[in-house]
């Protein structure tokens, strides 16, 4: 089991300070009142690990500031009260203050982790699923991009993971020829797709690949201005000479077959 020294390296160096401002005191030479350095302790105590140990560093801080008190022979006037009423007040405050924030900024932590812990099985699942998922910030750079798109458009990951702009991504594609278009209508196919994406149209089109693969575009406006892109594979809804303008019309078909289907096999039971 390991030990965990933080809880209380505030009230031993409390204790040792106090000690120390005592025995100086009596066989050595005069010092004054530690008070500055004790708040400095209980701070230090706050910030490693709360107000468990910023407290009772206070309270030892207290009972220090007493003792040299007593060590003197002086007894206590109305000044020394007042001088041990405020380290009273600020010591207490400095280690409620600084326990309170040290708790915060852990919280604070641990949402963090938590979020980044999702963020992390959520890119595993998204990456498991065959439809392309690409995430746009506000100024249209990718923040994540799935296999599936990788996959689909040949994107090497290293130019994946640089976070490119979707602009480099439409670009990609047509250098490296994956678009079943006539080069002269690449430009002009990029160019509306830049439109729509930046105006968040979420019209679905269909893109159809030089390999044969169809993929249904989406285009979802997110908040903060950022764009989620979905590119489904529907290859085996679409025939490859159909005309992309019906698509939803043999996506119907399909559906309507199936469902016969099912009617067909209820009956039969």
């Amino acid at each position: 089991m390991q030990f965990d020294w933080r809880p209380i390296s505030g009230p031993v160096l409390a204790a040792a300070t106090a000690l120390t401002a005592i025995s100086v005191d009596r066989y050595l030479i005069g010092v004054p009142n530690p008070a500055p350095l004790y708040v400095g302790i209980v701070a230090l105590a706050g910030s490693l690990s709360g107000v468990r140990s910023a407290m009772p560093s206070a309270a030892i801080a207290i009972i220090g500031s007493a003792l040299l008190v007593f060590s003197r022979d002086a007894g206590f006037d109305s000044a020394e009260l007042l001088r041990l009423a405020i380290l009273g007040v600020t010591a207490c405050g400095t280690a409620a203050i600084t326990g309170l924030l040290r708790q915060h900024l852990m919280d604070t932590f641990a949402k963090e982790r938590m979020e980044q812990v999702t963020a992390q099985r959520l890119a595993a699942a998204l990456d498991q699923v065959d439809i392309g998922i690409v995430l746009l910030d506000a100024d249209t750079r990718a923040e994540f991009i799935n296999r599936a798109f990788r996959f689909y458009f040949s994107l090497p990951d290293a130019k994946a993971d640089s976070k490119p702009p979707f602009i480099a991504l439409m670009y990609h594609g047509r250098d490296t020829g994956a678009f079943e278009l006539p080069q002269e209508q690449l430009n002009t196919y990029i160019a509306r797709r830049m439109e729509m994406m930046r105006a968040g149209d979420s019209t679905p089109i269909i893109i159809k690949l030089k390999d044969g693969t169809a993929l249904r575009f989406s285009c979802t406006a997110l908040a903060g201005g950022g764009r989620m892109l979905s590119y489904t594979p529907v290859t085996d809804l679409i025939r490859h000479t159909d005309d992309p303008a019906n698509a939803e019309y043999y996506r119907s078909l399909r559906v309507s077959g199936e469902l016969g289907l099912v009617r067909q096999l209820r009956a039969a039971e």
